[in-house]
């Protein structure tokens, strides 16, 4: 692994003044939320509200709880996007607006593409009494963010071993291993995990802007800590990064070329204009059918907030 160039160099002033331009550090928010559930959010931010195509990213848990008292989450819609949820602990029930009921578990994804329009549902099972997970949205392009809905979910993903590090590859293509999970920018997002003190360094694509967030424990991202309450941000131009991820920890890797148009986030939605979004919010308001239904959940449906006067778009 080690570079007698860069070993050479990796010390100096120089050097180090090079790599920290590349770099921000910033802190999550946090949220509570149900039965003591933490919700650690990252993305948006007002230091930086995305990272190639991932526009969310909230890290939940871990939390434990008494039988019947875990998430449960109404019908909710979506549009222009697509919701990706990294199960690490736990399980959850999903039902969408297509007849969709799927159970994720440890180690799966759930990957639903709202496009044009879709429901659903996010519920524990009665039984189950962990939670830790991490919920990401990722906007759809251009010229699919009016696709029409679909669900897909994936039971098994790749694992790669490099330097003592599992890695899974949850998105995209990484040390020559691909995941099967299909998106429609290229971006990638893995999950790095340590028994042991490890250090590694990974390649880089320099048109590649990437995000770290401890999922577990804590590491050192280039020598920046990465703690549970804070996200380490690579800009574009680097080619590789050095990792010391320390024992029993999980790391969340995200990574894409600056995404191509502003984009507008507001409650469930992204779009590119604030007519679209306030029209979508009139039609869930109103039942219309672009959402459709989901008959079996008994409570309500969730209410949307009210449409601010202006909005700030990201990009």
């Amino acid at each position: 692994m080690s570079n007698s160039n860069y070993d050479e160099i990796s010390h100096s002033d120089d050097c180090e003044k090079y790599v920290n331009q590349f770099i921000q550090n910033f802190p999550l928010r946090r949220a509570e939320i149900g039965q003591g559930t933490v919700i650690k959010r990252a993305l948006p931010s007002r230091h930086k509200r995305m990272i190639g195509a991932w526009c969310f990213l909230d890290h939940a848990g871990p939390v434990v709880f008494p039988q019947g008292d875990g998430l449960d989450v109404g019908p909710h819609p979506h549009i222009g996007l697509q919701t990706f949820t990294w199960m690490i602990e736990g399980t959850m029930m999903h039902t969408d607006s297509l007849g969709t009921k799927q159970l994720i578990r440890p180690r799966q994804v759930n990957l639903m593409t709202a496009g044009y329009g879709i429901s659903h549902t996010e519920v524990a099972p009665d039984t189950e009494t962990h939670m830790h997970a991490a919920q990401l949205w990722i906007a759809l392009p251009d010229d699919k963010i009016n696709m029409a809905p679909q669900f897909d979910h994936y039971p098994e993903l790749p694992v790669v071993h490099h330097d003592d590090v599992a890695i899974t590859v949850l998105v995209g293509e990484f040390l020559k291993t691909k995941s099967p999970v299909a998106v429609h920018t290229e971006i990638l997002g893995v999950d790095l995990e340590a028994k042991d003190n490890s250090r590694t360094r990974l390649p880089l694509n320099p048109k590649f802007e990437y995000g770290f967030m401890a999922l577990e424990g804590t590491a050192h991202i280039n020598g920046h800590e990465l703690t549970a309450d804070n996200m380490v941000v690579l800009e574009p131009g680097l080619e590789h990064v050095d990792i010391e991820i320390h024992a029993n920890s999980r790391v969340l890797l995200l990574g894409g070329e600056p995404f191509e148009s502003p984009i507008l986030l507001w409650w469930n939605f992204v779009g590119r204009t604030q007519e679209e979004l306030c029209l979508a919010r009139e039609q869930w308001i109103n039942a219309d059918a672009r959402f459709g239904t989901i008959p079996d959940y008994e409570g309500p449906r969730l209410e949307a907030p009210v449409f601010p006067d202006k909005m700030r778009a990201s990009k």
